[in-house]
């Protein structure tokens, strides 16, 4: 998509922008998978509460599954941009 008039040059702006944050977000989602699959069965997982500052022990597998339902959905987000 060309963008030729001042409103579309805004939108593709935007857009471009939307499209670099999603980016940056896939990385560190990417990052949290292999730290999260590399660990040892034995480790413990804390995951943070949401808007706040407690953390909570997890399951390490339920966590990586989440992770990683996380990460496709962003990619599938990102294809769909």
């Amino acid at each position: 998509m060309s963008c030729r008039s001042r409103d579309t040059e805004d939108n593709c702006e935007g857009q471009s922008a939307l499209k670099e944050e999603l980016n940056r977000k896939i990385k560190e989602q990417k990052v949290v998978v292999d730290e999260l699959s590399n660990l040892k069965k034995t480790r413990r997982v804390f995951i943070q509460q949401r808007n706040s500052n407690i953390f909570f022990l997890a399951d390490r597998g339920q966590t990586l599954g989440s992770c990683k339902k996380q990460l496709d959905s962003m990619k599938k987000d990102l294809q769909e941009m």
